[in-house]
């Protein structure tokens, strides 16, 4: 049969070879976008200020999306396996949507956190706040409230009905009954400013506990009151920010 109008076999192989090679060259490492490398650790803050002041600026990240995610990598996991030095000391809700970890721009090893409903406390969460900064001088401590607290409604509802709630919840609404008695029948919004006054007596409390106070006293520690909006993701600072 005339070849004459057909391809040379080897010409074929040597055009498809040729073309392989550039498709894979354009997949190779030396033109795809480099991984991301983990920042290294920043030093953990060692006053209640500078505690305080890497906790907002988080939040800024939180509320604007212009996250870091630091200290949440394998070498970060590695690093705290042996040993941690949280800065910060969080009580804050259960409730799910107020991920203190995650609201603030923190990671591994970065904070202690305790969450009960509606912040209530009791001698085991107190000793919870107080592990940190008593035993390894954790400078901050934040009790953070939030807007449309569910555990503050239902305490809030219960008091006023007289009406207990079933199970344990009853111990929340006691626990919660000096806040609510600090706003019953007063604002547009009671279950608000319940909320708001559950977080400035709850810090005050720990703020002038037998254990916390020299620590206060003498400016290794700061015990500050915060709420949280679910609308903006913003942290307001209602009482005890360092100067």
């Amino acid at each position: 049969m005339d070849r004459a109008g057909h391809p040379d076999r080897r010409v074929l192989l040597v055009g498809g070879l040729a073309a392989a090679t550039a498709a894979l060259a354009g997949c190779s490492p030396t033109s795809a976008a480099s991984p991301p490398t983990s920042a290294p650790p920043e030093p953990a803050p060692t006053t209640p200020a500078a505690a305080f002041t890497r906790l907002m600026e988080g939040n800024k990240r939180w509320v604007s999306g212009d996250l870091r995610h630091p200290d949440r990598d394998p070498d970060r996991r590695e690093f705290v396996a042996e040993k941690q030095e949280p800065f910060g000391a969080i009580l804050s809700c259960i409730d799910s949507r107020v991920p203190p970890e995650l609201l603030f721009d923190t990671g591994l090893g970065d904070l202690y956190v305790m969450r009960t409903g509606g912040e209530a406390i009791g001698p085991v969460v107190t000793g919870s706040v107080e592990y940190g900064p008593m035993t390894s001088g954790t400078p901050l401590i934040v009790v953070l409230g939030h807007q449309r607290c569910g555990a503050i409604e239902a305490a809030y509802k219960s008091i006023r009905d007289g009406k207990p709630l079933p199970g344990n919840l009853e111990a929340i609404a006691k626990a919660l009954r000096p806040a609510y008695e600090q706003v019953h029948g007063g604002g547009a919004d009671p279950v608000d400013s319940m909320a708001r006054a559950q977080v400035t007596l709850t810090a005050a409390d720990l703020r002038s506990n037998q254990d916390l106070a020299p620590l206060v006293k003498k400016g290794a520690l700061a015990v500050v009151g915060a709420y949280y909006s679910l609308d903006t993701g913003k942290v307001e600072v209602l009482a005890g920010a360092p100067a």
